[in-house]
């Protein structure tokens, strides 16, 4: 903004001249709605919390409205090959993605402790928006997470022998636990290849997987697959909620697993149920449901 205004101080840069910035973000550099709302968001920060100042918008730029998107859904066939282009511990990533409907980051920031194989139960904690909710495990990984469990647990007992500082724990519990990071409970399920430094406490952990790992290997997925939608990672959270309620289950329960905080947000996935369902096109009723594939209609211009 400062270089756009002609590297003026903020201060001196009038409200008039900002509204205008913000509305060329948009006309002008086509930026998206987030980035557009992230500006703002700075803006604002820096006039009122660095500056001191009561910055005034218009209420055309303070209420920026994100587009809503239909979201990408794969249909349990498309689901069953994808899976099917998967081994290893990206394998049971994507089955507890699409089997428990979990969010990327939810699923490799779970522990040891977070997984119930008896009551095929899994908890997450501090969701989005902080919350706590529980999963359903899907029988199906019972056995390979029991092998997977075992070679965690065998990687943790050679990195207490090395003398590793385990893993970093949230709001300070390291502090109140002193021997809870060392502890198997605590350990990610899915634990990183390699250590690192801990800057603040000079101690050698072991992070769990980075999330760019998974990602690279689901677009590889898609591709040896060849599905032509634009699946990711969150796509086999949407595919858990659109079967789901496929199946007759209903919006209320989907709506508590999936931890959506209102139920409006689950709703999308039943105008995905029902987009194209049960609308006659004209063209068929015209012309038939199929034409053959050397029609003397179809010509080329």
């Amino acid at each position: 903004m400062i270089r756009w205004a002609g590297t003026r101080h903020p201060r001196e840069i009038s409200e008039k001249e900002v509204s205008s910035f913000l509305s060329a973000l948009a006309s002008r550099y086509r930026l998206s709605p987030t980035s557009q709302i992230q500006a703002r968001a700075a803006i604002l920060f820096l006039y009122g919390r660095v500056l001191g100042l009561d910055l005034q918008l218009p209420d055309h730029v303070a209420h920026i409205r994100q587009p809503r998107r239909v979201p990408v859904v794969l249909s349990p066939d498309e689901t069953k090959d994808l899976l099917a282009q998967m081994t290893g511990v990206h394998w049971l990533i994507a089955v507890l993605l699409y089997g428990a409907g979990l969010r990327l980051f939810e699923c490799l920031q779970l522990r040891v402790k977070d997984i119930d194989l008896k009551r095929h139960e899994i908890t997450v904690r501090s969701g989005k928006g902080d919350k706590d909710r529980w999963a359903p495990l899907p029988r199906m990984v019972r056995s390979p997470l029991t092998a997977h469990l075992i070679r965690v647990r065998n990687l943790h007992r050679l990195d207490t022998e090395r003398g590793l500082g385990g893993v970093a724990l949230p709001f300070g519990l390291a502090k109140k636990y002193p021997n809870a990071p060392r502890e198997l409970r605590w350990q990610w399920l899915f634990p990183a290849k390699s250590p690192y430094e801990d800057k603040s406490t000079g101690l050698i952990m072991r992070p769990h997987l980075h999330p760019t790992s998974f990602q690279r290997e689901i677009r590889a997925a898609v591709l040896r697959a060849r599905i032509t939608k634009h699946a990711t990672a969150h796509t086999l959270r949407h595919s858990f909620a659109t079967h789901l309620l496929q199946s007759g289950t209903d919006i209320r329960t989907v709506q508590e697993v999936l931890g959506h905080h209102d139920v409006r947000t689950t709703m999308i996935y039943t105008h995905v149920l029902t987009r194209g369902a049960g609308v006659p096109s004209p063209a068929d009723m015209l012309l038939g449901p199929s034409l053959p594939v050397e029609s003397p209609r179809l010509t080329t211009a």
